[in-house]
């Protein structure tokens, strides 16, 4: 309706200033539209260097291929049109029949008939309000994963002073814990350093956007998930080492847990890197819908699925072990801890990761925020409870020290309101005495 009165030039303006606003009120990866028209601009571009290089005879020149800023018109000679269909690209544009035409004249290109705006229909995108009801939704979405991962930060940092001040909670089992730990630590700085990198400045294209900095932090980022996975699966391998070993730890395993935990992630994050180096340098790295993202993915849906994997061979085997009659009643009880850890540990196997893992990244947006963002950055507080401020271990040693403290405070302020009192009553007596 805007463009109806306006000259044809300014109505594709209209037009591509219309793909604009879509992109901004889209969430990523919906920056794949912008995407689209720069690769399609590329390669036009790529054609019309290669026409000028090799100039076409006399008697045979016609109108040249032309970037338009939607579609890109191959070289026709005069007298001849060229037909060409609306972009195709889903969620954008409403599939349609209709063709463009443009023919070539004497003095050049004709404007295209019919225009892009009465052509091609933009698929509804919403109202102003839903737009609005939109930018609530995620900025609340972000207070709450912010306040989470902050909650978990500082869970994580005490948990570990925790195990690493008490000689007697050396082991190697708190060892793996304490790796745990610190995997969520680098997983919750990650998504602070990417939101810093990349969302800070409101005035920058996030589409465009491709800086050193922001593929470093979108790296970091990858590198910090993969970890996070892979001490994951590293915490069920130790339990079902557990108990395939009768409950007798061995430290030898501990070097082979932390090459898989910290090198794996590792060896994939370098060999994405240089992939994307290599063939699709583009933007900052955060495009789901890349076919190279699967580098990152398969790795963890490995992770996922034997991790799941174990969990049910976890589950068999302590479910044996406790109905054997030729186990003691102390044995017994330690299994029956070991089953409680093993249901906690449901969602820290990342088991309803498996759900979204089989659908495409477009379906259940909200859901999958809702997981993988707020209840996500629970996990590591989750983590940090269950085998830190819980663990029938550590509160022999944790709980002294802390009542320690609180009754140190106390007396501290004990002694400040007593002086206070006291000063209070000299001012009170002064002043009587002094009127």
């Amino acid at each position: 309706g805007r463009c109806s009165s306006a000259k044809p030039s300014g109505c594709l303006l209209c037009f591509v200033s219309s793909l604009a606003n879509v992109e901004v009120r889209a969430t990523h990866p919906d920056c794949s539209v912008v995407l689209y028209f720069q690769e399609q601009e590329a390669e036009c571009l790529e054609v019309i260097r290669s026409e000028r290089q090799t100039p076409a005879p006399p008697g045979q020149q016609g109108c040249q291929t032309e970037w338009d800023g939607v579609s890109c018109w191959s070289a026709v000679p005069h007298g001849q049109s060229r037909a060409l269909t609306c972009p195709d690209i889903l969620h954008v544009f409403k599939r349609t029949k209709a063709l463009i035409r443009r023919n070539c004249t004497e003095s050049g290109w004709s404007l295209p008939s019919p225009p892009y705006y009465s052509a091609c229909e933009l698929e509804p995108i919403g109202s102003n309000t839903s737009t609005e009801a939109k930018r609530s939704y995620f900025v609340t979405m972000k207070v709450l994963y912010t306040c989470g991962y902050s909650t978990s930060l500082a869970a994580l940092f005490l948990a570990i002073g925790i195990f690493s001040s008490f000689r007697k909670l050396h082991c190697t089992r708190n060892s793996i814990h304490i790796h745990f730990f610190t995997s969520f630590i680098l997983r919750g700085a990650a998504v602070f350093i990417k939101d810093a990198v990349l969302f800070s400045d409101e005035s920058v294209d996030h589409c465009t956007m491709s800086t050193v900095n922001c593929k470093a932090a979108i790296a970091f980022f990858q590198y910090s998930v993969l970890a996070n996975f892979y001490w994951l699966l590293v915490e069920g391998m130790y339990l079902q080492t557990l108990l395939l070993l009768t409950f007798t730890s061995d430290k030898r395993y501990i070097w082979w847990y932390i090459l898989i935990g910290w090198g794996v992630p590792m060896l994939t994050v370098c060999i994405w890197v240089v992939t994307r180096l290599q063939y699709d340098n583009h933007g900052c790295w955060d495009d789901y819908s890349n076919p190279y993202w699967w580098v990152i993915k398969a790795p963890i849906l490995l992770a996922i699925f034997v991790n799941f994997l174990i969990f049910l061979n976890v589950t068999r085997m302590l479910a044996q072990k406790i109905r054997c009659p030729d186990i003691s009643q102390n044995y017994k009880q330690q299994y029956m801890r070991l089953t409680k850890s093993t249901l906690l540990l449901i969602p820290l196997f990342g088991v309803h990761y498996v759900v979204f893992a089989l659908f495409p990244e477009h379906i259940g947006v909200d859901a999958r925020l809702y997981f993988e963002l707020v209840l996500g950055s629970y996990q590591g507080f989750l983590v940090a409870l269950l085998y830190c401020f819980l663990n029938g271990e550590v509160s022999p040693h944790m709980w002294p020290v802390v009542l320690v403290q609180v009754q140190a405070e106390i007396k501290r302020n004990w002694g400040k309101w007593q002086s206070s009192m006291e000063s209070n009553v000299f001012n009170l007596v002064t002043q009587d005495f002094t009127a």
